[in-house]
C-alpha cells in the first residue's frame, strides 16, 4: 500500500467478496518451485492477518483491479488476483516500520509456499525498499496499489459518493490536479504506458471497471 487515501474511507469488513465463482488454483506446482492455493484460503488467511475493514476494502479492490489486468494482459487472473489479495498482509504489524513492510508479507508468504511471482511482486510493491520490479506482475502490482486510492478519492467527492456516478475521465481529471489524494502516487500510473503497455485513460478505465464490479462489498 502507498498512502491513507486507500483505507481512511467507508466502513465494513469486506468479507462477502467473492469474484463471480470460487475457481480453484490449488494445481500444486506452478512449475516456478511454488504453489498456487484456493483464493477461499488465501482469502482466510488474509482476514486472520488484516483486521482494519477500510485496509480489508483496499486489499478487495486491488485484488479486483489485477484480476482485470491480468485478464487485459492475457495472464493468469487468479494468479495476479491472489498477489493482490496478499500484498498488504503484513500492514497491520509493520504500519509504523516503513522499512519492514512488504518484506514480512513476502516471507509470510514465502513460509505458505506461494508461488515465487507472487511472493516477489509482494516484496517490491513498497518503493521504500527500491527493489527492482522484475515480473509483468510485480508492475501490474506497483501500478494498481495507488490506482485503487485515487479511484476511490474521486467517487467521494461525487455527491452520490459512489463508483457508478464517476468514469474514467472524472478520475483522470482528478489525476492531474496535484493536490487531490496526495496519499496515491501518480508516478506507478503514469509508468503503465511503459512498463505494462496501457495508456493512463486505459488503466484508469480498467480499474474503474473492476472496483464497479465490487461496489457493494467496497461500500461505494
Amino acid at each position: 500500500m502507498n498512502g491513507p487515501t486507500h483505507h481512511d474511507s467507508h466502513a465494513g469488513d469486506g468479507t462477502s467478496y467473492r469474484p463471480g465463482r470460487l475457481t480453484r488454483t490449488a494445481w500444486g506446482k506452478d512449475g516456478a518451485g511454488g504453489i498456487l492455493v484456493e483464493r477461499q484460503e488465501a482469502l482466510d488467511f488474509m482476514l486472520e492477518n488484516v483486521r482494519n475493514s477500510n485496509l480489508r476494502k483496499h486489499i478487495l479492490a486491488v485484488e479486483a483491479v489485477m484480476r482485470g489486468l491480468g485478464g487485459r494482459l492475457g495472464e493468469d487472473e487468479e494468479k495476479w488476483g491472489l498477489a493482490g489479495l496478499l500484498h498488504d498482509i503484513d500492514y497491520e504489524t509493520t504500519k509504523d516500520s516503513p522499512d519492514r513492510h512488504s518484506l514480512v508479507g513476502a516471507e509470510m508468504l514465502e513460509a505458505k509456499g506461494l508461488a515465487p511471482e507472487i511472493v516477489e511482486a509482494v516484496r517490491a510493491h513498497n518503493e521504500h525498499h527500491g527493489l527492482p520490479r522484475l515480473t509483468l506482475m510485480a508492475k501490474a502490482l506497483h501500478a494498481a496499489d495507488p490506482l485503487t486510492g485515487l479511484i476511490v478519492a474521486a467517487a467521494l467527492i461525487s455527491p452520490a459518493k459512489k463508483l457508478s456516478a464517476i468514469d474514467a475521465k472524472f478520475v483522470l481529471n482528478r489525476f492531474g490536479e496535484k493536490a487531490f489524494a496526495k496519499g496515491a502516487r501518480r508516478e506507478p500510473m503514469s509508468a503503465a504506458k511503459a512498463e505494462l503497455g496501457l495508456e493512463l485513460d486505459e488503466l484508469i478505465g480498467l480499474g474503474l471497471e473492476a472496483m464497479q464490479g465490487i461496489s457493494g462489498d467496497l461500500g461505494l
